[in-house]
């Protein structure tokens, strides 16, 4: 076997068990490598570091996918660490029949992607090491899985960067373009074919669960307790409003909820099933909203979600110049500002909601974009968090590797000293339990979510 030796400088990383060789970290080549053949990696005294395959066309010349010496990426060695991925979702995401069963570096399978959508498997193959292994790699997901269908979606740009086309289709059995899948005990309609990356974002599963507390207790601002009343002969403990009257919509408690980026509509889905009493789910792609719309639809929850196709940027910018422009308006009388309140107001916005939910794609996905991706980041933060009732919450999220968590943490602080806002973080997560992390692989440590509560500075 041909094998590469590290410099001398090189940094510890792959002894540190990150699996990525640079081509800058190569001294010499031993062998004359092909491309995706495996090789050995040695340290600048020869001494064994681990075996990865090799593409000296990419900038990472080498992955590594064992610490151990390997002949070969044959069926046999894809089905036994398939059955260890298998194992790990069994354990840890119970009773769920969606999940990402494999996760690349963090499953010791650089460059693969696996997405289970029930009896549908959905494949990236990334890199040239593991596209010479397409066979072994689908008979190995059949020995192991049994699905009814493959579908390969490795149509995205990363690709060409190992010299490879984009390529997209079934591989395997019957494939429907629109898979059911359960999530949390949700029903949620992918489309394996046309949706975002392999159609749907299952990182934030126990994220989308973590908001259950914030949807409901909201009763009281509209002046609603609960109160014991004589019905049908008995005591029972009954909502009521100020006038006395008995409330009779069943989520009179429940929070309103404002979800931007909104893809299929997952945090929607999850506003309503915990309680949310009214729902806003917006997103720029009519595509998009049109997967939410069936979503919302499948689960019964139509009479409490509306549907919005725009930009998110645009959208909380008008809705905050609305809620300024009424703010002056409310302080006329008492000589602070000239308004002529007979004039309708021109922003067309002005709503409020008790959470507000941004969950928005990737902003920086190079280095050189982390300062732009800030200001992005700042901006919606900024206008989402003026747009909290006092006392409500701001659930954001950033999918950005670049973007590292005390720089998010720093921008979003930011925003609200801006926004005249004191926040109190309640909740601090990453990617769920079917996207581990290796420690030291960096990354592998891309999402961050936070829950804050939005408090006023002034009254």
């Amino acid at each position: 076997m041909a094998s590469v030796i590290l410099h001398r400088s090189h940094k510890k990383r792959i002894e540190q068990g990150h699996p990525w060789v640079y081509k800058s970290e190569i001294a010499s080549v031993e062998g004359e490598p092909e491309a995706g053949q495996l090789v050995d990696v040695l340290n600048h005294q020869k001494r064994y570091l681990g075996t990865g395959y090799y593409n000296s066309a990419s900038q990472i010349t080498v992955r590594i996918v064992s610490y151990r010496k390997l002949e070969g990426m044959d069926q046999d060695f894809f089905v036994e660490r398939f059955h260890n991925c298998l194992q790990h979702r069994e354990r840890f995401i119970k009773g769920e029949n969606a999940y990402r069963l494999v996760y690349g570096e963090a499953d010791f399978l650089p460059g693969l992607i696996v997405d289970r959508f029930n009896d549908i498997l959905v494949v990236q193959l990334l890199t040239l090491g593991m596209d010479v292994c397409r066979k072994a790699i689908v008979d190995a997901l059949v020995e192991v899985m049994q699905p009814q269908g493959i579908y390969e979606r490795s149509d995205v740009s990363v690709r060409e960067l190992e010299g490879l086309e984009q390529l997209k289709g079934p591989v395997y059995g019957e494939c429907p373009r629109y898979v059911t899948v359960k999530e949390n005990g949700l029903s949620i309609c992918v489309d394996i074919v046309e949706g975002q990356k392999t159609g749907y974002f299952f990182d934030q599963r126990e994220n989308r669960a973590s908001i259950e507390p914030l949807m409901t207790g909201w009763g009281g601002r509209s002046g609603i307790s609960l109160q014991e009343m004589e019905q049908d002969g008995t005591t029972k403990h009954l909502p009521v409003n100020k006038s006395g009257s008995i409330v009779t919509f069943p989520y009179w408690d429940g929070a309103t909820v404002l979800e931007c980026f909104s893809h299929t509509g997952s945090f929607t889905l999850h506003a309503c099933k915990y309680g949310a009493k009214k729902v806003t789910c917006l997103d720029i792609s009519e595509h998009a909203i049109e997967s939410a719309q069936e979503n919302v639809k499948l689960n019964g929850f139509e009479d409490r979600v509306e549907f919005v196709v725009d930009d998110a940027f645009q959208y909380l910018r008008t809705q905050v110049k609305g809620v300024e422009e009424r703010s002056k308006r409310a302080i006329v009388g008492g000589g602070k500002a000239k308004v002529d309140t007979s004039k309708p107001m021109t922003s067309g916005g002005g709503r409020t909601w008790d959470v507000v939910i941004l969950d928005p794609p990737a902003f920086a996905k190079t280095k050189h974009a982390v300062q732009g991706a800030s200001r992005g980041y700042k901006d919606i933060n900024l206008h989402g968090m003026k747009l909290v009732n006092e006392g409500g919450y701001l659930v954001t999220a950033s999918c950005s590797y670049h973007m590292r968590p005390e720089l998010f943490l720093q921008t979003i602080q930011e925003a609200a000293a801006d926004a005249g806002k004191i926040l109190r973080l309640i909740e601090w997560r990453a990617a769920g339990k079917d996207h581990p992390q290796i420690l030291g692989v960096d990354e592998g440590h891309y999402l961050k979510f936070a829950i804050f509560e939005v408090r006023s500075k002034t009254n």
